[in-house]
């Protein structure tokens, strides 16, 4: 897979286009809560695959620490470390900028797949657009 940060508007389409079939029609996420106002100044990665568009996350800076936010994969492409490549492509860029820490709202389905990655769990669960969560930080 390759990962990139969108930079078009069409890659920033793609990137919608895939939160949208994952969060949206797959998890029934509400669509107004699914784009936001955070997406206007947010990085966005793109990750494709025979230049198809199958996996997306934004990034955002806060504090002192990176915020990996809607990460995922196209349901047909799971399981084949493209989670892990675009989380990966977002800590570089997170450390390249000069930042320490990286956090995320994981939801609880995943955590084993971030404990993996090295994040540890700093929260109890707590619900976001009905979905179990919990919060995770790793330092980088």
């Amino acid at each position: 897979m390759n990962v990139k940060i969108a930079e078009t508007h069409d890659e920033l389409e793609h990137a919608y286009h895939v939160r949208m079939v994952v969060f949206v029609e797959e998890q029934n996420v509400p669509a107004d809560e699914e784009l936001d106002e955070h997406d206007k100044t947010a990085i966005h990665f793109i990750g494709y695959e025979s230049g198809e568009p199958i996996a997306a996350s934004r990034l955002r800076f806060a504090d002192d620490y990176g915020k990996l936010e809607r990460i995922c994969v196209l349901k047909q492409h799971r399981g084949k470390t493209h989670g892990k490549q675009i989380i990966k492509a977002m800590e570089n860029l997170i450390s390249q900028k000069g930042y320490k820490k990286s956090k995320l709202n994981a939801q609880t389905h995943a955590e084993e797949f971030y404990h993996q990655l090295g994040y540890e769990t700093i929260s109890g669960e707590f619900m976001d657009a009905g979905i179990p969560h919990v919060a995770m930080v790793k330092e980088l």
